[in-house]
């Protein structure tokens, strides 16, 4: 088993920036893709960005040129630096891990992140 906690998330006014952490523990060897999901009220989580142990990664159309996700020394961390938020990027964010594709099993508790003035 694999556990992730996420942290960083908050209020954050339009414009602004946040960044989020995730900390994979346990059986690490299973896994050698993190990603980050997120889920807005009323809709499905969906992809916002995904790195691989070889470092390739993968953003959401929506959050291109803003968002940027990175490992951490220790390869069980992995960040999501958020820029030029917008009030359409409030979700609860997710980080996930697996290993091959995106949308492994293994899902973090979430973290609010909410852009309002």
């Amino acid at each position: 088993q694999v556990q992730l906690v996420e942290s960083g998330g908050g209020l954050v006014q339009p414009g602004g920036s946040l960044r989020l952490s995730c900390t994979a523990s346990g059986s690490i060897f299973s896994i050698n893709t993190m990603s980050w999901y997120r889920q807005a009220p009323g809709k499905e989580r969906e992809l916002v960005a995904g790195i691989t142990s070889s470092g390739s990664t993968d953003y959401a159309d929506s959050v291109k040129g803003r968002f940027t996700i990175s490992r951490g020394i220790a390869v069980n961390t992995v960040f999501l630096q958020m820029n030029s938020l917008k009030p359409e990027d409030t979700a609860v964010y997710y980080c996930n891990a697996g290993y091959g594709l995106f949308g492994g099993p293994y899902w973090g508790q979430g973290t609010q992140v909410t852009v309002s003035s």
